[in-house]
C-alpha cells in the first residue's frame, strides 16, 4: 500500500528516520558554495529539492578515500591490523534514479567475484529511498539508457508534488523502515502517482537530449570504432583535468598507496581517473602515450567495454554531471553525437 505525508510533515518524517538509522539527504550549501551535497541529518536541516547533487551517493558505497590495512613495524615483527569496524544500517534519502541505476554498474565490478568485500559490507547496511524527478534538467539523458526517472528503483520509491510526498516501498527492507514511521504516513490510493508519472514522462520527452541514442554503440562496435579519426579532434580540447571522472556515478578506477605514518604503514585507495598521464602506469612505461588514447579509454570504456562484459549495460546513467562540470565543455553527449553521424555517414557511403 502506498503511503503520502503533507510536505509541510516532510521534516517531521525526516527526524523520524534518522531515529531508525543514520539518515544522509541533500541539503543545500552556505555561503558561496549552495549547491546541494548529500549531509547527515539533524533536526532542522530542509530537503533540497535540487536535481542533482554535486557528487552522488556512490560515496556511501565507493568512497574517495578508504584505508584497507595497516602495518605496525617493531623491528623485524609485523602486525597486520584490520582497520574496519562492523557497519550499521544507515538511511540514503532522495537518491535520483539515474544515481540509483549506477548502484547496478558498480555492483557488477565489486561484486563479481572476487567480492569486494569493504564495497559489500555497506551496500547490504544501505537503504535507499529514490526520489522521482518531477524537473528533469535540460542535461538529463537518462532515457537513452533506458532508465525512467518516473518510476525510480529502490528500497522505497517517492513522489513529491507541490502538496505531498509519496512513498512507496519497494523491498523488504522497504517495508519494515516505513512500518517504523507508523501514523506519521497515511495510506493512500496510487492515481496522484499515477498523473506524477505521466507529467515526468512528457517531461522527459521534450528535452534537447531525448533523441539521443545507443545506436552505434555497444560491444560489437570495438573494431569500427577504436581506430575512428574523429577521436583526434575531439580529444584535441580536453585538459584531462579528471572533473568528469570525478562527478560520475559510474565510474570506479582507483589506485592503492602506501603511508608511513611514522610508527606504521596504512594502506589506502584513493579514487583514479584514466584521464591522467600516470594511470595505469608501470615499470615498463606508459601504456596509453598520449591524451587522444587516455580520452578514448574512458569513453570507450562506457559505450563499449562494459557493455562487452556486462548484458549490453552501458557505463553511463545519463545523471548529467559531466555536462555541468567539465570546464571546456566536452562530454559523453558531445562524443556520442560526433561519433554517430560518423556512423551514419559511413553507413550511407
Amino acid at each position: 500500500m502506498m503511503k503520502k505525508c503533507p510536505v509541510s510533515a516532510l521534516n517531521t518524517v525526516l527526524t523520524a528516520l534518522s531515529g531508525v538509522a543514520p539518515l544522509y539527504l541533500p541539503v543545500n550549501g552556505k555561503g558561496k558554495d549552495t549547491r546541494a551535497k548529500y549531509t547527515k541529518y539533524e533536526d532542522g536541516m530542509i530537503y533540497s529539492t535540487a536535481l542533482n547533487t554535486v557528487r552522488s551517493a556512490k560515496d556511501f558505497f565507493f568512497p574517495q578515500t578508504e584505508n584497507l590495512v595497516n602495518f605496525k613495524v617493531d623491528g623485524k615483527n609485523i602486525e597486520i591490523i584490520d582497520p574496519r569496524e562492523e557497519h550499521e544500517d544507515f538511511i540514503l534519502f532522495g537518491v535520483r534514479a539515474c544515481d540509483y541505476k549506477s548502484f547496478d554498474v558498480l555492483d557488477r565490478v565489486f561484486l563479481s567475484e572476487p567480492v569486494d568485500s569493504y564495497y559489500a559490507s555497506r551496500r547490504a547496511h544501505g537503504i535507499v529511498f529514490t526520489m522521482a524527478c518531477t524537473r528533469p534538467a535540460e542535461t538529463c539523458f537518462c532515457t537513452t539508457f533506458g532508465i525512467d526517472p518516473s518510476e525510480p528503483q529502490g528500497d522505497v520509491s517517492c513522489y513529491m508534488t507541490e502538496t505531498d510526498v509519496y512513498f512507496d516501498a519497494k523491498t523488504e527492507k522497504g517495508e519494515v523502515v516505513l512500518a517504523k514511521l507508523g501514523d506519521l504516513l497515511a495510506d493512500c490510493e496510487e492515481s496522484t502517482v499515477n498523473e506524477q508519472k505521466e507529467l515526468i514522462s512528457s517531461r522527459m520527452k521534450a528535452l534537447p537530449l531525448s533523441s539521443l541514442s545507443t545506436e552505434a554503440f555497444g560491444g560489437d562496435k570495438l573494431d569500427k570504432l577504436f581506430d575512428d579519426p574523429r577521436w583526434e579532434s575531439l580529444s584535441e580540447s580536453c585538459l584531462a583535468c579528471g572533473t568528469c571522472t570525478y562527478v560520475c556515478p559510474t565510474c570506479q578506477c582507483y589506485d592503492i598507496k602506501d603511508f608511513d605514518t611514522g610508527h606504521g604503514v596504512c594502506r589506502f585507495r584513493c579514487w583514479d581517473s584514466c584521464m591522467y598521464s600516470e594511470f595505469t602506469k608501470m615499470s615498463a612505461g606508459q601504456p596509453r602515450l598520449t591524451q587522444m588514447q587516455r580520452f578514448r579509454q574512458r569513453f570507450m570504456h562506457k559505450l563499449v567495454y562494459y557493455p562487452a562484459n556486462n548484458d549490453g549495460l552501458f557505463s553511463c546513467v545519463g545523471c548529467g554531471r559531466c555536462l555541468a562540470s567539465c570546464p571546456i565543455s566536452m562530454n559523453i553527449v558531445k562524443v556520442m553525437k560526433t561519433l554517430s553521424e560518423e556512423a551514419e555517414d559511413n553507413g550511407s557511403k
